[in-house]
């Protein structure tokens, strides 16, 4: 069982120190660790093996989540009763919850997700907002996706707001770093996965494709950038160029939604009579 240390009173403890650099990419590459801010995190932290390191907690937070705190000493992090300046210092948001916790990398293999026959796959490919990753990381775990993989152009899946904007579902499914797109469309149509590229100005609609009954196999649907989607020599790359219909006013979705919505078709045809999943299979 780890110790517990004395109260950490000052922000230049070189314990803290470490932990404030890990709010930087390069600090973060070269440790292999991230910070996981909020009971949420924390929680989802201390059931992934021996993923969290330490956790910083101030005396208010430790007694509210005392069973957070009593997983991550059973999981074997070492404990750190903090003060709230210390949490600030420490922390990347602007109201902290009193919790940070040190966690090891944890990503996948890109060769281990294809070899594993993935059934639903969520590609990033050009995707810069730390926000929005995070978002569609949340949408595939709870749509029920296999994995995750996010390309060499998008964001750093380790950057405090896309872990905070996963809610968790980061310690929930495997997700690969760094992977050319030219890789991953490669390597997941070679695992018999059909590719997608989801684009507001595909040549094909998404209620067309569930209509015709495609949707129901191995696939991998290709997301692109905020703000001009997919290059044409990525959507080159994939199977079919797929557009949500917008049945209203709206002048567009934005991306994590425009994700949500492909991921459950996609699930939701895989459920059905004749799809890839059993309709009581997860």
């Amino acid at each position: 069982m780890a110790p517990v240390s004395p109260e950490l009173i000052s922000p230049r403890s070189p314990r803290v120190a470490a932990a404030r650099r890990l709010g930087k990419r390069n600090f973060r590459g070269k440790e292999r660790l991230f910070l996981a801010e909020g009971p949420q995190a924390v929680r989802e932290a201390t059931g992934h093996g021996d993923t969290l390191v330490e956790l910083f907690a101030t005396g208010e937070a430790a007694e509210r989540y005392a069973d957070i705190v009593g997983a991550a000493r059973d999981a074997g992090a070492r404990i750190h009763l903090a003060s709230e300046d210390v949490i600030a210092d420490i922390s990347t948001t602007v109201t902290p919850q009193g919790l940070v916790g040190v966690c090891r990398f944890l990503d996948t293999p890109f060769q281990e997700i294809l070899a594993a026959r993935p059934r639903l796959v969520a590609v990033l490919a050009h995707v810069r907002d730390p926000g929005n990753a995070g978002t569609v990381l949340r949408c595939a775990d709870a749509a029920g996706a296999d994995a995750v993989v996010l390309t060499d152009a998008s964001v750093d899946l380790y950057n405090p707001k896309a872990v905070r904007a996963s809610v968790g579902s980061l310690f929930h499914l495997p997700v690969a770093v760094g992977v050319p797109v030219e890789q991953a469309v490669a390597g997941l149509r070679d695992a018999g996965v059909r590719l997608l590229a989801a684009d507001g100005a595909g040549d094909r609609d998404l209620d067309d494709e569930l209509d015709k009954g495609t949707m129901g196999g191995p696939t991998a649907w290709v997301f692109g950038n905020e703000a001009w989607g997919l290059p044409e020599e990525t959507r080159a790359l994939t199977d079919a160029v797929v557009r949500v219909p917008i049945h209203g006013k709206a002048e567009s979705l934005n991306l994590a939604t425009a994700a949500a919505v492909c991921l459950y078709a996609s699930a939701r045809a895989q459920r059905a009579a004749g799809g890839c999943r059993s309709v009581t299979g997860s």
